[in-house]
């Protein structure tokens, strides 16, 4: 059996997840339609955003169902850039820490190519923190010139928590709505919208114990959205399309389930990320962890460069052992890059393409722990011994070394 340790990419389903996602898989009806099975998936649909709404923080107005996190970005980023530029042509400037998502990241470049966006990519410091100082001048040099503030709640790679309440007073004072991607916060950090004071927030439900293909834009009632696709006006008339009742059901379910036990589970989790970390430097004294320490950081994350290590390498052999990681960072056709996070904070490429990231969730133990910890100076070794020198042969390599070290 494998230990998952893969949780940022996504979670399985949670028991109440499930439940939620089969009953209502079971039933018939379209929630926009006015007859009994409309109108009963309306109700299952209303009675999902009020408890979507008290996990994370919201009125249940300000949440938008969305299809994903992705799709809650590009409506954000998208939508508060056209709308700004609609009410005054010079709002142009976007404010984006140098570590988003690539849901983020890739919108806004987008939007530099075809919109005529002026980018200000806001730089981290090396554990990942967005530099308050660059932000706060960047908002008095011409506020009236940007169009909105973008920046993450929890990084997806090393885990560092951002000062989200402070930058949106920041913001907030020069006149500037500001938009957080809290895919990677929500359901493992207390998530607040109201008390952020967040103008829009995405948050996505494989994340935190529910199906893929569901998430939600939280947008406050006052804030102007120009939607992204149009059709039958659901969703405040923000996002159009026929709403997926059973996978916004389930969920709302894990949304419960993860807050209703936030504080027990995260410290539970923090324990074994903290003993995940002890164990890696005890077994691997060169490896490095990145990120925030401490409570700067996800609990549920453990993100590590390997140095003589190619990232893809050591993933592709912890599997052959049954352990299950990422190395967080792009691939492209099949040819490893470094991490744009990690290069962000001052990582060398050689030093990012060496980098491994575990992540842990609900329905992780300490088996898991302990499997990876008793597979991974073996996996380094024969990483090493690959070497760093192909970027597109690394993991053909790897494997060659893992089948003659059994033979």
């Amino acid at each position: 059996m494998s230990a998952y340790l893969d949780h940022a990419a996504t979670t399985p389903l949670s028991a109440e997840a499930l439940a939620a996602l089969t009953r209502e898989l079971a039933r018939t009806g379209n929630p926009s339609s006015l007859h009994g099975s409309g109108r009963r998936a309306r109700r299952a649909v209303e009675d999902a955003r009020e408890v979507v709404a008290a996990a994370a923080g919201a009125h249940p107005s300000e949440v938008i169902f969305t299809s994903g996190g992705t799709e809650a970005d590009n409506l954000a980023v998208k939508g508060l850039f056209w709308s700004r530029v609609a009410e005054d042509p010079a709002r142009r400037r976007i404010l984006c820490s140098a570590v988003e998502h690539h849901a983020v990241l890739d919108t806004v470049e987008w939007l530099e190519r075809h919109e005529h966006a002026d980018i200000t990519w806001l730089p981290v410091d090396s554990d990942g923190v967005v530099d308050l100082d660059v932000l706060g001048a960047e908002l008095a040099r011409d506020p009236g010139s940007i169009a909105l503030v973008t920046v993450m709640w929890a990084n997806n790679e090393v885990g560092t928590i951002q000062p989200v309440s402070r930058i949106v007073e920041m913001a907030h004072a020069a006149g500037v709505p500001v938009h957080s991607d809290a895919v990677q916060a929500f359901g493992s950090v207390a998530v607040d919208f109201k008390g952020s004071g967040l103008d829009a927030m995405s948050v996505s439900g494989h994340k935190i114990g529910g199906p893929v293909g569901v998430g939600a834009l939280l947008l406050g009632r006052a804030v102007k959205l120009t939607p992204v696709q149009h059709g039958g006006g659901q969703e405040r008339d923000v996002r159009s399309g026929t709403l997926d009742t059973a996978s916004i059901a389930a969920f709302a379910a894990a949304a419960q389930a993860a807050t209703s036990s936030l504080a027990s589970e995260s410290s539970r989790i923090a324990a074994l990320r903290d003993r995940l970390i002890d164990g890696v430097r005890e077994r691997v004294p060169e490896a490095v962890l990145r990120g925030a320490p401490g409570d700067g950081r996800l609990p549920g994350n453990a993100h590590f460069t390997f140095p003589g290590c190619e990232g893809d390498s050591l993933l592709f052999l912890l599997d052959l052992a049954g352990v299950e990681s990422s190395t967080g960072s792009a691939c492209t056709a099949g040819v490893p890059r470094p991490s744009h996070v990690l290069l962000a904070m001052g990582l060398d490429e050689e030093t990012a393409r060496g980098a491994q990231r575990f992540t842990l969730g609900h329905a992780s133990t300490e088996a898991d722990v302990e499997a990876l910890l008793a597979a991974l100076p073996e996996a380094c070794a024969r990483a090493r011994q690959a070497g760093m020198a192909g970027h597109e042969s690394s993991i053909q390599t790897a494997a060659t070394v893992a089948r003659r070290s059994a033979s």
